[in-house]
């Protein structure tokens, strides 16, 4: 299970240890070693206003034991690390797909503008700038893309002007 701090969007365990999250054993018990001294209720005794920061204390003491419970079994450390990467898996949510023909367009002088209308009223924008930046080029007689380049892609998200809403342009050498 994710450990997920208040104060914090995400503190992992790796975090509260000050390790990298590649650390070896030795690392780990070495940043619990150190995080424990830091944070063991006892050793702040009489430090610190004790009406205020107690039960901060005690949390952080216990976020250091439940990190080294996790990370110094090997098991545990695994299922870990395979829930924090699923946790920053980041999932585009796409409202619809749009193919590049289906687009209205607006030459302006030498660029051309592809705009899509959201639901919201704005609009969905990529220009034929933009569209060569990503090695895709436009001829009268359809869609060119440049398979040597990269960065080619077969779909792009695109942003509305105003909401949060994405679309999928989806561009097809055919156009």
């Amino acid at each position: 299970m994710l450990f997920i701090d208040k104060n914090s969007i995400q503190r992992t365990h790796y975090d509260v240890l000050s390790v990298r999250e590649d650390a070896s054993y030795d690392e780990i018990r070495v940043g619990y070693r150190a995080a424990v001294l830091s944070s063991h209720p006892d050793k702040l005794h009489g430090t610190l206003d004790e009406s205020d920061l107690r039960p901060k204390q005690e949390e952080n003491f216990l976020d250091v034991q439940k990190a080294w419970e996790v990370l110094s079994d090997s098991k545990s450390r695994a299922n870990y690390d395979r829930e924090l990467q699923a946790s920053r898996q980041v999932v585009e949510v796409v409202d619809d797909e749009v193919k590049l023909g289906d687009m209205a367009m607006e030459t302006l002088g030498d660029v051309q503008e592809f705009f899509h209308q959201c639901r919201c009223g704005d609009y969905f924008l990529i220009t034929s700038l933009e569209l060569g930046e990503m090695g895709i080029s436009l001829h009268e007689n359809g869609v060119e893309i440049q398979t040597s380049a990269e960065l080619s892609p077969s779909s792009v998200l695109l942003p509305c002007g105003s909401c949060s809403l994405k679309i999928r342009l989806l561009i097809d050498a055919s156009r």
